[in-house]
């Protein structure tokens, strides 16, 4: 098979995988440890509005930044922005420990977390924007359910090394601080692995040191990764199916979170970390067994095809959730992980193999912007209307409503074929003359 080969014979390919592990593992274990620390540390207590305000300052302001900044993946020495990136985020994080060993009120700590989620993004967007340069253009799909998969795998460990770590340090601020440092160390070793490339291994490929035109592109950046989403049709119709699929996955998860919170539904115990973790778990198995469908999916039906059915087993999922119990809850999350990552598989494949390399860190950054504000918007929308037990059928229909016209949006609008390992068109000049 082409796709062990690749992995055989392309050096680079190994290391920025291990980049891509060793950076889930520290956004695991830093993304578990201040879930715990605010919403399940005896010393705050947080209420569902405040749960989503949350959410909104820690993506929120880099959606709306990330488009620009995505620019200079573009323009600056991508082995440069993994190295320096990985820095920046080990010492937000110790911050973000130090808040919180402190006894900081809870905007410091989340203002320094927007620190650290931002780079997380701009280091995932480089991780994405620099794979076809290392991956053979007919084995992108397989390359990126590969690395997704792993990375989901490293993403659960980062989150048992902070469960283990809290059990050690404690649940209060300072046992808190001490478990988020654990993201600060693994993220100087993500570094140390990104800077093992040879200078401009990952692109761009037409680099702009001297920072004229990535100075012109950042200032442009939102309107140049709108552009060059737009004008590739495959692009914009499945970042409309990931915008869908954020959406309704917001609203699950202030009502899952709200449930567990508050309601003894067997297995489920109000505050237990435990329920959590088991839901998690299923969408990470859901989005295990999509990096082994969707290759074959998109090889054998196309990309249209694939895109449909994974909103379509969505539908199935939402609508189950109808009806709340244990059962059904782990069901509907294997289900919605499968289609959710099914669906941004699509995705990332579009935008390697459709853009041009020139814009493809832009196009990146826009839909880490839509991923997150979707996200966001729908947890907000969910804590206006959302009950203390967090149970509202109301809501799961209106989510099954939009994965049903997003599946018959996507079935009009996207090309019916689309051959996975043709050359890249290249897009259309987005800096004026």
């Amino acid at each position: 098979m082409r796709f062990l080969r690749s992995l055989r014979h392309s050096p680079g390919l190994w290391r920025l995988l291990l980049v891509r592990l060793t950076s889930q593992l520290s956004d695991g274990a830093f993304q578990a440890a201040l879930a715990f620390s605010i919403l399940f540390n005896p010393d705050r207590h947080t209420d569902p509005m405040a749960v989503a305000a949350g959410f909104a300052v820690l993506l929120l302001p880099y959606s709306l930044i990330g488009p620009f900044a995505g620019a200079l993946l573009d323009h600056w020495d991508r082995r440069r922005v993994l190295v320096w990136v990985n820095v920046l985020r080990a010492v937000a994080v110790a911050l973000v420990a130090l808040a919180m060993g402190s006894d900081a009120p809870e905007p410091v700590v989340l203002v320094a977390a927007l620190i650290v989620t931002g780079c997380s993004r701009f280091v995932a967007s480089g991780l994405s924007a620099a794979l076809p340069h290392v991956a053979e253009r007919d084995v992108l799909i397989e390359m990126n359910a590969f690395f997704t998969t792993l990375g989901a795998v490293l993403l659960a460990g980062g989150s048992l090394i902070s469960v283990g770590l809290r059990a050690i340090f404690g649940s209060d601020n300072a046992g808190s601080a001490a478990t988020l440092l654990a993201g600060s160390a693994i993220a100087l070793l993500s570094a140390t692995i990104a800077a093992g490339f040879a200078k401009r291994f990952l692109g761009p490929d037409t680099p702009d040191d001297a920072g004229h035109n990535a100075l012109y592109a950042v200032a442009h950046g939102l309107g140049h990764g709108l552009r060059a989403a737009a004008s590739t049709r495959t692009v914009a119709v499945v970042l409309s199916a990931i915008g869908v699929h954020r959406f309704v996955f917001g609203i699950n998860t202030l009502m899952l979170l709200l449930i567990v919170r508050s309601t003894d539904l067997g297995p489920i115990r109000g505050h237990d970390v435990g329920a959590l973790a088991v839901i998690g778990g299923g969408v990470a198995l859901g989005a295990l067994v999509a990096a082994f469908t969707t290759p074959v999916l998109v090889h054998r039906v196309g990309r249209r095809w694939t895109i449909v059915t994974a909103l379509t087993v969505a539908l199935a999922a939402e609508l189950a959730l109808i009806e709340i119990g244990w059962a059904t809850i782990c069901t509907a999350a294997v289900l919605l992980g499968l289609a959710g990552q099914t669906i941004k598989l699509c995705g990332d494949l579009a935008m390697q193999a459709d853009v041009s390399d020139t814009y493809r860190g832009q196009v990146f950054a826009v839909q880490d912007g839509l991923f997150n504000a979707a996200f966001v918007a729908a947890m907000v929308l969910a804590a206006m209307f959302l009950p203390l037990d967090g149970i509202a059928p109301g809501l799961v229909l209106f989510g099954a409503g939009l994965y049903f016209f997003a599946a018959i949006g996507v079935w009009l609008m996207h090309p019916p074929k689309i051959r996975t390992s043709r050359s890249i068109t290249p897009a259309p000049p987005l800096i004026d003359s």
